[in-house]
């Protein structure tokens, strides 16, 4: 079985967040902080998009009438450093089935990339398009994609003021030594504007969301 591989990167450029620089705070919800991190976006899929399925014909939701359905897998992030600027980079594989092999096919899925800023608040978002190639006769077919986002650091690192709150030694017996600093408005507030996620999933429409919900 032959595999061709093709996609146009998607470049996405921001000004909201990325990979902050050693020593900045990762902090888990309710229990403070964990562990030194860096604060490139997580990368992930949203619920409900990492599968397309098309219908022929498009407005028929029978089992019989389904032409091609495809996955998104291998989803991964890397991060390359600038001086005030981070590339985040996404890649990722679709994996397409077909019905019918009578012939050689093209079939082009839309996929988005976005980036979700305190866990809520989408800062941005530009769509691509993955192309999957079969030959006569072959039913399954894989293609790669990638999209970036130029990110700036100073938007994902903590304000001095909040790191200290976060990594200053406390003593037992200090008034708030048993306090999480997490239970501090104004510290968890810092902390989720300067957390990012980047995720990509398939460009839906609203019927085919529905038809990943209800399956």
């Amino acid at each position: 079985m032959s595999f061709r591989h093709f996609a146009a990167p998607l470049t996405l450029v921001l000004l909201v967040g990325g990979c902050a620089k050693s020593g900045d705070i990762s902090v888990e919800g309710g229990v403070g902080i964990s562990a030194v991190r860096s604060a490139c976006p997580v990368v992930g899929v949203p619920a409900g998009t990492g599968d397309i399925t098309v219908f022929d014909p498009p407005a028929s939701r029978d089992a019989s009438a389904i032409d091609v359905t495809a996955v998104m897998t291998n989803v991964r992030g890397t991060c390359d450093e600038g001086a005030s600027d981070i590339t985040s980079t996404v890649s990722f594989e679709v994996r397409a089935r077909r019905t019918r092999t009578d012939g050689p096919r093209d079939v082009v899925l839309p996929y988005f990339i976005s980036i979700v800023r305190g866990g809520t608040q989408v800062a941005a978002k530009r769509v691509g398009q993955v192309q999957v190639h079969f030959d006569a006769g072959q039913a399954l077919a894989t293609t790669s994609g990638q999209a970036s986002a130029t990110v700036s650091r100073a938007a994902a690192t903590l304000p001095e003021a909040v790191r200290e709150q976060l990594t200053r030694k406390r003593k037992a017996g200090d008034d708030d030594a048993a306090v999480d600093p997490l239970s501090t408005p104004e510290v968890r507030q810092a902390v989720l504007t300067a957390s990012f996620e980047a995720l990509v999933g398939f460009q839906l429409t609203q019927d085919q969301l529905r038809y990943n919900a209800q399956r």
